[in-house]
């Protein structure tokens, strides 16, 4: 099994046999969440435009979405997996998903890529486990980062792991996690940004482990949808 890591959008757009697109704050940490809830469907989006669409010919869809982490207008809601799980009722509803960087990888990865999953910290050795069962001659790890541009320590560190996992290797990311509330993290512990980064996101992001279940973005449709794969 070769295991290739890459970054970004760029990245997506040359991932190869089974790839991961990982992004831990918030996109797919998220979804996670929102599978676990019971919502009917998750249809991730790249285009603003294609999210208007799909509510104007489903009115009872709900819009999920941010751009540079601030709730796009006329959306249901931002990227919050504290609000989405504690300030609505989602189950049995379809979600409209689309962010500044992982339902963009989604989409990119989908026209090379042979299988596409989801990556984030909650669910990564159910990926690893999926992986394996699968055992696929390339994997393709997509660290999505900032806005799908710029490097970020959560989803590199979320490659890290799933990657050890994949190699039986003994990894302790204990430490980095913690030192993410100083990095990446910063945003959820100011003030100033409160409001789009609400601080009980970023624990929520970083409990490694706590669903045994994959997402699977279903490429046979259009628009393509998560399907849920327990593990």
């Amino acid at each position: 099994m070769e295991i290739r890591i890459l970054n970004q959008i760029e990245g997506a757009k040359q991932a190869e046999g089974l790839t991961v697109i990982i992004d831990v704050f918030r996109a797919f940490t998220v979804e996670c969440f929102l599978a676990d809830l019971g919502v009917k469907k998750i249809i991730p989006v790249g285009k603003v435009e294609t999210c208007h669409a799909l509510r104007a010919e489903h009115p009872d869809y709900y819009l999920v979405g941010e751009r540079k982490g601030i709730k796009l207008p006329g959306f249901d809601s931002g990227n919050s997996p504290s609000y989405l799980t504690t300030a609505v009722n989602l189950k049995g509803r379809t979600v409209v998903h689309s962010t500044s960087a992982g339902t963009q990888g989604i989409i990119y990865a989908a026209q090379r890529a042979t299988e596409v999953i989801t990556g984030s910290l909650v669910n990564a050795s159910a990926i690893a486990k999926y992986i394996k069962k699968r055992n696929p001659s390339v994997v393709t790890l997509v660290c999505m980062g900032l806005n799908g541009i710029e490097e970020s320590a959560e989803d590199t560190l979320c490659a890290r792991y799933i990657k050890a996992k994949l190699l039986g290797e003994d990894l302790n990311i204990h430490k980095e996690i913690a030192d993410l509330k100083n990095t990446a993290g910063a945003k959820f512990f100011d003030d100033v940004q409160k409001e789009h980064f609400p601080e009980p996101d970023f624990f929520m992001c970083l409990v490694p482990d706590i669903f045994n279940f994959v997402l699977k973005a279903d490429t046979t449709k259009d628009p393509i949808e998560m399907i849920k794969i327990e593990v």
